[in-house]
């Protein structure tokens, strides 16, 4: 009895190598304000699949993601020369380093708790960071701070890569996206990201078998600072300009929310979720769409993240998962009848 089709699977690696190549020629076919808001979405993604490492890997909710990412931002604007753009290669490793190093206080400390404990001394952290360049004249106050130029990859006498043109800036978004989606899979796929899996599923059984799972948690933690770090770092390039409102726990929330809308425990989704959260706050929020609705933006898109995540429990990344279910429902039926 010959068996059911099957639905076709590629490799793992083709989709998200398509996207990059349909990415990177999007600029030539449309127009800059549609290049800005890919570039977001970028850099959105970058910080979205930094803390999925942490919650769809490991199970560490953090309301205190953002902190890294702030950080990281204004250590590139507060090391950024008045006269002179400020070197990639010296503000990029000084901007994740600070987010890890921060990270690593923060994680060495907030491990030790669990559960809702765990999730309020993250939110804590990130909030006294917060507080700290809001406070303070140390970045500016509450209005912040500018880059008068934007950073720039020099080598001797050539400019490699000048941050300040917006097609430049744009590839370097691209290319540390792909970095980050590569290394986060090369991370699920070792020996590492197996321990950090089996942590979430059972984390007394992994300390059963002889793995301490303290420091496999604090490394995980790191990591992700660093690479929200380098989502920062990013965004301060991208905008020209950094604010306290980049640590709060709004964008903590914001970047949770998009991996849970994209579907935990999927590299993938975080990318779809934070293409998704950009877009429909983009759209809610454009007075020339929605008038006088645009004003409640908050409401309207409150109330479609709890739609879409009640109607797609699994998330965005999870709709493929449904069709080869659906797939094969149909095909089992074709059999018996």
């Amino acid at each position: 009895m010959p068996h059911p089709p099957h639905p076709s699977r590629s490799p793992g690696w083709i989709v998200p190598l398509a996207a990059l190549f349909l990415l990177a020629a999007l600029p030539a076919f449309t127009s800059s304000y549609t290049q800005d808001l890919v570039l977001k979405i970028i850099v959105y993604s970058v910080f979205a699949l930094s803390l999925e490492l942490l919650v769809g890997t490991t199970g560490l909710v953090s309301l205190g993601h953002a902190g890294f990412f702030g950080i990281a931002a204004y250590v590139t604007a507060l090391g950024s020369p008045e006269a002179e753009p400020g070197s990639v290669l010296r503000l990029l490793p000084l901007a994740m380093l600070a987010a890890g190093a921060y990270a690593a206080f923060v994680g060495a400390l907030s491990l030790r708790t669990r559960g809702v404990y765990f999730i309020m001394v993250t939110l804590a952290f990130a909030q006294m960071a917060f507080y700290v360049f809001h406070d303070t004249s140390i970045g500016g106050g509450s209005d912040g701070m500018y880059l008068t130029l934007r950073p720039a990859l020099v080598i001797g006498d050539a400019t490699l890569v000048d941050l300040d043109k917006g097609p430049q800036l744009y590839y370097f978004a691209l290319a540390a996206l792909g970095l980050t989606f590569g290394l986060l899979s090369l991370v699920k796929r070792s020996r590492f990201g197996q321990a950090l899996e089996g942590i979430r599923i059972n984390e007394q059984r992994m300390r059963a078998a002889g793995f301490q799972t303290y420091w496999y948690k604090l490394a995980a933690f790191i990591l992700a600072g660093v690479l929200a770090g380098l989502a920062g770092f990013l965004m301060a390039a991208k905008n020209g300009t950094v604010n306290p409102e980049m640590l709060s726990w709004h964008e903590s929330g914001a970047v949770l929310m998009m991996i849970i809308l994209g579907g935990l425990g999927s590299l993938r989704g975080a990318v779809l979720g934070a293409a998704a959260f950009v877009l429909l706050k983009e759209f809610f929020s454009s007075e020339a769409l929605l008038g006088d609705l645009a004003a409640r933006w908050q409401l309207t898109l409150g109330i479609t993240m709890i739609f879409l995540v009640a109607l797609f429990p699994q998330g965005l990344a999870g709709i493929a998962k449904l069709k080869g279910r659906l797939f094969r429902r149909q095909a089992a039926a074709k059999e018996t009848a």
